[in-house]
């Protein structure tokens, strides 16, 4: 079965190369152009592009599929299925009707919650205890197609987004690769999706997220460490320094106003919430400083309570 792939971040590059060991016919990878990055502001190529080019798949970077030309291109390769995975862009009705067999798309999420672009994180930001990914057929609207299949996963509870998002890929690509199977032998399936009251829209994440508020409950705000990994990640100002915090966890009952600095020595500085509890923050960054425990950051700056 002749296969199209579209993707460009990390992510995708867990599943493409899980399409590419099972020995699926890839014949060809869309990603985003190459993109200025960092001070030098170097053409920098997507981790997609990247991969494939080890692997001699060709390489195709428009900068719209909405484009005749490129949708002329993508029909004479006439693709059995095209498989999406965080490509980055809407898909035009002309693209979705290109391949003879299905367009889908792996999602990280277990559809239809989390629809959007950040399901990963708002499954840790409220806590869930579960997720997966979905294999979907892609439709015109974002998210809505029917679901093939889906595979399920439980989250730790100390687990980050990061450390999550690595873990959905690899389940990803495993699901995209049964997913073409299914589809090669006419045996898969089509459950269409009821998006109700009960599920949430996984918007976009920004940096008005990152201010902890002490006010909230520690579990809340652990939730929302883990959550905002790597980007924007949690925030807090104390004794007039700015850190961005990377790893907290509840501690023990607290007994003082919210906001206060409980302790603060090599297990960590602990802080009250607004449940009582206290958060411990064990590690950080400070404002034009370098990421590390809280233990080593407290020997060159103590905290006096």
């Amino acid at each position: 079965m002749r296969v199209v792939f579209m993707g460009a971040p990390a992510f995708a590059v867990s599943v493409l190369r899980r399409l590419v060991e099972d020995h699926w016919e890839v014949a060809a990878v869309y990603t985003q152009p190459d993109k200025p990055k960092n001070r030098g502001m170097k053409l920098t190529p997507t981790p997609v592009k990247e991969y494939a080019v080890t692997q001699d798949i060709p390489v195709y970077q428009p900068a719209s599929c909405r484009d005749e030309a490129v949708l002329e291109e993508l029909r004479t390769m006439e693709p059995d299925v095209i498989v999406v995975a965080a490509y980055g862009k809407l898909l035009p009705q002309a693209l979705l009707d290109i391949p003879r067999t299905a367009i889908i798309n792996v999602h990280s999420s277990l559809l239809p919650q989390y629809r959007g672009a950040a399901p990963i994180n708002w499954a840790i930001l409220n806590g869930d205890e579960e997720t997966g990914v979905t294999i979907q057929y892609m439709a015109a609207e974002l998210d809505a197609g029917d679901i093939l299949l889906a595979k399920k996963t439980t989250i730790d509870p100390q687990e980050d987004a990061g450390q999550l998002y690595d873990r959905l890929a690899e389940l990803g690509g495993e699901a995209a690769s049964e997913a073409l199977t299914l589809l090669e032998r006419g045996e898969a399936p089509r459950t269409p999706q009821v998006y109700g009251p009960q599920y949430q829209y996984a918007a976009m994440l920004s940096r008005e997220m990152s201010p902890l508020d002490w006010e909230k409950p520690a579990r809340v705000l652990a939730n929302q460490v883990r959550g905002l990994i790597p980007w924007p990640c949690a925030v807090t100002d104390v004794a007039g320094v700015r850190w961005k915090v990377f790893r907290a966890h509840v501690g023990e009952s607290a007994g003082k106003a919210p906001g206060t600095i409980l302790s603060a020595d090599k297990d960590g500085i602990a802080v009250a919430c607004g449940d009582g509890r206290a958060l411990v923050i064990t590690e950080l960054q400070a404002d034009g400083g370098r990421r590390m425990a809280a233990a080593d950051y407290l020997r060159g700056r103590p905290i006096r309570l």
